[in-house]
């Protein structure tokens, strides 16, 4: 078990391996696809994009005394294109679920990044590692705007490492 805190360093990045079970503790970031499309427009970040890591997820609205709904993630290979120019400014850690792109994969490892999955239908699980939820940006985008969650002990696995391994290639066909 690897244990991160926020935000993520080039050191963190290379110690991960594909298969890794991960905890991640600290700040983390909602975006999906609408607000990746915005983002590359964006010239008032409300975040530091350098280190940080973006979850995709969409989350069910909060029951009174929590701070977030259900909080699984979604399919990420819509945010393939989308992700390389947040990846350049310096983005570490991308959570959600599926396979991505080979282009994709290439990026990642050309800009020192990793890609993490949380397991699908466990929104309600998940959303007991997150401590607080504060809408930052694109509050009109309701479900998808942008998301800054304090999290403890967030569990991942290594999906995509910078090694070229690929958990789902290597590790489920062999």
């Amino acid at each position: 078990m690897i244990h991160l805190n926020t935000p993520i360093t080039d050191d963190d990045i290379k110690l991960l391996k594909t298969g890794d079970k991960v905890l991640i503790t600290g700040e983390i970031y909602t975006a999906r696809d609408q607000a990746h499309i915005r983002l590359l427009n964006e010239t008032d970040l409300k975040f530091e994009i350098n280190g940080s890591v973006i979850y995709y997820v969409g989350p069910t609205p909060n029951k009174p005394g929590n701070p977030i709904g259900a909080s699984g993630p979604t399919s990420s290979y819509r945010m393939d294109k989308l992700a390389v120019p947040l990846m350049e400014q310096g983005l570490k850690l991308m959570i959600g679920k599926g396979d991505r792109s080979e282009e994709f994969r290439t990026e990642m490892i050309k800009n020192n990044s990793v890609y993490l999955i949380s397991t699908g239908g466990a929104g309600s699980l998940l959303s007991s590692k997150i401590i607080n939820s504060e809408v930052i940006m694109y509050e009109d985008l309701g479900a998808e705007a942008i998301r800054r969650l304090e999290v403890k002990d967030f569990p991942c696995f290594v999906a995509y490492d910078i090694y070229g391994s690929n958990i789902f290639k290597d590790w489920w066909t062999t």
